[in-house]
């Protein structure tokens, strides 16, 4: 039993490492190529496998899109994520939307959909777990600064901090779109206007 135990975890590992390794690279053809001149066959080819091989991991090549979408846009949110200050709710959005900026380049596919290439799959950023983690994670930070009259107490937290997660992906898709590089200290500034919209009125 010892030993089939240990064969069923070394298939188990061994298929995660050809999941990820096909992820890694439909990253970089979905994100250098776009999705319709990228193929599940060459993606398949790179990783070793034949494209049958492929569909064992993932239905079709919109599966696999999708989930490529997810990976690097959820490992550029993480990032934003572990940079989050254990401090003010303006200071944590600040800090927020300067390291998306500043990290966006190491996400090329992210980029991508975030620069209206990819239209059909723009809506599926805002379902990302790890963006619904800091969504959250805001709200609770928000409801904190409430109650310390820090922001206005008016607005429901978990509204407004799913507002401002619109407002900060919206404010990255106009440089983009707008073929403007994005500006960590531009992105910052225009932040600050949402910031004098929390304060509680004097």
């Amino acid at each position: 039993m010892a030993d089939v135990l240990a064969a069923a975890a070394v298939a188990v590992g061994k298929g995660e490492r050809t999941r990820t390794r096909l992820l890694e690279i439909a990253v970089r053809r979905f994100a250098a190529d776009g999705y319709r001149r990228t193929s599940v066959s060459d993606i398949a080819r790179e990783a070793g496998l034949t494209p049958a091989a492929a569909y064992a991991y993932f239905a079709g090549k919109e599966a696999l899109f999708k989930a490529a979408v997810d990976a690097d846009a959820g490992a550029l949110i993480d990032k934003a994520r572990a940079a989050l200050p254990d401090a003010s709710i303006r200071e944590r959005f600040g800090v927020l939307v300067a390291t998306l900026v500043e990290r966006l380049d190491e996400h090329p596919l992210a980029r991508r959909v975030l620069a209206g290439h990819e239209p059909e799959v723009v809506g599926r950023l805002l379902d990302i777990p790890s963006l619904k983690g800091i969504v959250a994670d805001n709200a609770e930070q928000l409801a904190a600064a409430q109650e310390t009259g820090e922001v206005r107490a008016d607005v429901d937290p978990v509204l407004l901090s799913e507002g401002l997660e619109s407002i900060v992906l919206a404010l990255l898709m106009a440089y983009l779109q707008a073929g403007v590089e994005p500006d960590s200290r531009r992105a910052v500034a225009a932040f600050s206007v949402l910031d004098t919209a929390l304060r509680p009125p004097s």
